[in-house]
């Protein structure tokens, strides 16, 4: 295997086991809670699609971190990458501080514009009052993160997120049953098991902070260009989020066994998401780190390994879903008209994966390059391609064949445009070279 296999490896590994680790917590937390009775478990589906929303679009504080530590580890300035990745958790402190004064009085609103029974929305609004105050928490783990991904660890985070999720799984039981306190105690639970994970990431990094001598104080001109860059990929995410719903949207006016297959491949996108996932943290690390060093010629050299693997891993994965298209199907539902539309859409999933396995490792590359802009720019008009591909189609053929096409070809295939006319050649290393070192 060569160095920069290993390279990569050493930070995709660990970066998938910390990926993997949320989604895990959340299946074992809608369990207990679904055995409390439907209303709380709606009340959790509502509550946590708004919750996951937010950090959704918090995630920046992990991606605007990462390439400002890791150039400064490039450049050999390890208490200024220390203190580039306090600039980002003050950021967070900021950003908690607007979410809770602005977010609490709002919740209910939110919560009623679902619509649900007030059996239902009384549990969710229990669930989302208190959780929302380990949003700080949340976000501080989130920064955090971005600081130890761009000291390029990410074995840290992943025994972080096991260990918090692990604890909040043991005192979510205890909550809910032990103490009978309900949906409640789920909240309660999580906000715990969040602040425990916050505790525990400070703590690295005020000892990171003691050992190179960097400052716990923050530098508010670094604060504002992360900021800066965090304001465009809000807008970079916003607008995966719009074609999300756009496709869910359509899928519904389709009518529920084709909404039902439509959510069934939906949710097989993202699990295999988190494996492309982790290889675009690897990359963006390690681009970041060679853009501070001012390796030209290793930066070309991750960002074509990076796409090889991207494209082997999405080669394998469609082997593996065409090959078990019609059996997959039966793990999820018993209904055999979902069964047989679903068949269909994992066969033109599987078409897209090595497109997607592109997509994502661009995306992390140009992430690691501070690429915000385009980035958001590029995303923002894959929005528009696949809205105006998606509505034309369905004019056509309106059926969730056509709709997730669309999306799998039409929205990715656009990214894929947008972001391989960026990242050919060196002309985008040598914009991120002048850009230097905010």
């Amino acid at each position: 295997m060569k160095p920069v296999d290993r390279e990569i490896l050493r930070l995709a590994v660990p970066a998938l086991g910390a990926l993997i680790a949320e989604p895990l917590f959340l299946l074992a937390d809608t369990a207990m809670v679904g055995h409390l009775g439907a209303p709380q478990l709606g009340g959790l589906a509502i509550a946590s699609t708004v919750l996951q929303t937010v950090l959704g679009l918090m995630i920046f504080l992990a991606y605007a971190t990462t390439p400002r530590v890791a150039k400064r580890m490039g450049t050999g300035d390890i208490r200024g990458a220390v203190s580039a990745g306090f600039d980002g958790m003050w950021l967070s402190v900021v950003m908690s501080a607007l979410l809770l004064l602005a977010g609490l009085p709002l919740l209910g609103p939110v919560v009623g514009a679902f619509g649900p029974a007030p059996q239902v929305e009384s549990a969710a609004l229990t669930y989302l009052t208190i959780s929302w105050w380990g949003l700080p928490f949340m976000l501080l783990v989130v920064a955090g993160t971005g600081l130890l991904r761009g000291l390029q660890d990410t074995t840290t985070p992943l025994w972080v997120a096991g260990g918090g999720f692990g604890a909040n799984i043991v005192l979510n039981a205890i909550l809910i049953y032990g103490l009978d306190l309900g949906i409640a105690g789920s909240a309660v639970g999580s906000v715990i098991a969040q602040a425990a994970m916050a505790v525990v990431i400070l703590c690295i990094a005020f000892r990171a902070a003691a050992r190179h001598g960097a400052s716990l104080w923050p530098q508010w001109s670094g604060v504002w260009s992360s900021a800066r860059t965090s304001g465009w990929l809000v807008v970079r995410s916003a607008a995966l989020r719009a074609a999300l719903i756009l496709l869910v949207f359509e899928a519904t006016g389709l009518g529920t066994q084709q909404l039902a297959a439509v959510q069934v491949v939906q949710t097989l996108f993202f699990a295999v998401a988190l494996a492309l996932d982790a290889l675009a943290i690897a990359g963006q690390a390690l681009i970041a780190l060679r853009l501070g060093a001012e390796d030209v010629p290793g930066v070309q050299r991750i960002t074509a390994r990076l796409v090889r693997w991207g494209v082997g891993f999405g080669i394998v994965c469609a082997l593996l879903i065409a090959a078990g298209a019609a059996w997959i199907p039966f793990a999820f539902t018993g209904d055999p008209a979902v069964r047989s539309l679903l068949t269909s859409l994992l066969l033109v999933f599987a078409v897209s994966l090595p497109l997607a396995g592109i997509v994502f490792v661009l995306d992390g590359v140009l992430l690691g390059a501070e690429d915000a802009q385009y980035l958001a720019l590029a995303q923002v008009v894959s929005f528009a391609v696949f809205a105006v591909i998606l509505y034309g189609a369905m004019a056509v053929w309106p059926n969730a064949l056509t709709a997730w096409a669309a999306f799998v070809l039409g929205f990715l295939g656009a990214r894929g445009v947008t972001l391989g006319a960026r990242a050919r050649g060196r002309a985008w290393i040598d914009r991120a070279l002048a850009r230097g070192i905010r």
